[in-house]
Parts: structure tokens; C-alpha cells; sequence
């Protein structure tokens, strides 16, 4: 079995034991495998094993990669995104996880106005405060009015936004060595997605992007419908007795 065979079974089987752990359905989980710096031919063996989202930090990458892969493949776009980059994000993506400003959610719109079909996105929260990572600002939302106020009419904007479709929310958790550590960034996430349900019912909230290869069951557990996972697919198995 090849490495990359034994990684997506591997992974296979601990979102499944991670969405049981929750009584819910592997099948409410989408794995997004991040596919940055593979080449084309691994991420078709990839697909060949199964796989058919793929997500991208790039777009001149995902440039380089997409007219040589299956039709069919869903791409995710999981990072930043330039405003002066974004009319060569619509042609490529599928579902746009990093809507981290009003003004990017605006560029968006007037794009995909010209293009013709509304456009799935996801708003990017920075929940962890971390200044580092990009997104609305959402550390403190349930106990500063202020923040909260700011948070729900800057979403509120994009809403209303007619070539945007809004489905949910994307997290990045802070690297830490215990994925326990992570877990109440994923609670937070959840609970702001609850709030914006109701809110903001013109949207559908129903995605919880949070998650990647170092805490990805934590998030399955606390209701992530879709994990962005990269080094537990693509990176070399190691050994049974390496492993641990």
C-alpha cells in the first residue's frame, strides 16, 4: 500500500471514529485536502483514490494545476485573497472559505455579477484574537457589545450581497501541541454560527470550516462540516513502530 493509500484510509477512518465519538454521520464531513506545493500528479492520484476537494492558498498555484487535473474536481479557496488577485479567483473556485473583509465580499460580488452564478463563500472569524491571523474579528463578540455590533452589521452587509451565496463560517485555531487546546475556538465558532442563524436568517450558516491536521477530530467533535487537511494525507507515513 502506497503511502498516500495508506494516509487517506488512515484519515478515512479517524474522521468517521471522530463523527461517531459526536453521534453524527461521516457523511456531514467533507475532507478538503490541501493540495498547496503538490504537484498535479499526486493530487490525481490522489483523486483517484477517491478524493474530489482539493483546496488551495494560492491562486497562481491553483493556476498551474487545474486545467491539467478531472473536470470534476471541486476547488476549495482556503487562503487569503488579494483584492487586486480576486477577479482570477472566480473562474478556478468552487467555494471561497477566506471572505475576511467587507470590501473583499464587495469585489466578490461585482465579479461574479459579471461571471453570471452567485458564489459560495464563507466568512473567515478570527476567533482566537491571534493578530497574526486574518478575519472578523470575534475574540471577544459574546461579552463586548461593541465588537459584537461591529461584527453583525459588517456581515450583515454581506448578506445582503445578491451574487454571494453565504453558508457559514472558517476558523484557523491556534498551533498548539494538545488539539484539546484548540477545542474552544471550535466551541466559539459554533456558538457564533448559532448567533448569526439567528441574526441573520437571510443566510444559511450551515458550515463550520474549521480544522486541519492537527486537531481535525477535536472540530468533527464540535461540528465542523468541513476539514482542511494537508500533512496527514500528503506528507510519508511513517512506520507502525515510529508511530505513537
Amino acid at each position: 500500500m502506497s503511502d498516500l493509500q495508506d494516509n487517506v484510509r488512515s484519515v478515512r477512518e479517524r474522521i468517521a471514529a471522530a463523527a461517531a465519538r459526536a453521534g453524527r454521520s461521516p457523511d456531514e464531513v467533507t475532507l478538503v485536502a490541501v493540495s498547496k506545493m503538490q504537484d498535479p500528479d499526486t493530487i490525481r492520484a490522489a483523486y483517484e483514490l477517491g478524493l474530489r476537494h482539493f483546496g488551495e492558498n494560492r491562486v497562481g498555484e491553483a493556476e498551474s494545476k487545474v486545467t491539467k487535473l478531472p473536470p470534476d474536481i471541486v476547488w476549495h479557496m482556503i487562503g487569503h485573497i488579494q483584492s487586486r488577485k480576486a477577479n482570477r479567483v472566480i473562474p478556478i473556485f468552487r467555494m471561497i472559505h477566506s471572505v475576511d473583509s467587507v470590501k473583499l465580499a464587495r469585489r466578490l460580488d461585482r465579479l461574479a455579477a459579471s461571471d453570471g452564478d452567485p458564489i459560495p463563500v464563507l466568512i473567515e472569524i478570527n476567533v482566537s484574537g491571534e493578530a497574526s491571523k486574518y478575519g472578523f474579528a470575534a475574540d471577544r463578540w459574546q461579552e463586548n457589545r461593541e465588537q459584537r455590533e461591529q461584527l453583525l452589521a459588517a456581515l450583515g452587509e454581506i448578506v445582503e450581497l445578491s451574487h454571494l451565496t453565504v453558508e457559514g463560517l472558517m476558523t484557523m485555531a491556534p498551533i498548539v501541541q494538545n488539539p484539546e487546546e484548540a477545542r474552544p475556538i471550535f466551541v466559539g465558532l459554533g456558538a457564533l454560527r448559532d448567533e448569526l442563524a439567528r441574526a441573520l436568517p437571510q443566510a444559511e450558516w450551515h458550515h463550520l470550516s474549521m480544522g486541519m491536521t492537527d486537531d481535525f477530530e477535536v472540530a468533527i467533535e464540535e461540528g465542523a462540516t468541513l476539514v482542511r487537511i494537508g500533512r496527514a494525507l500528503f506528507a510519508p507515513s511513517l512506520p507502525p513502530w515510529r508511530k505513537g
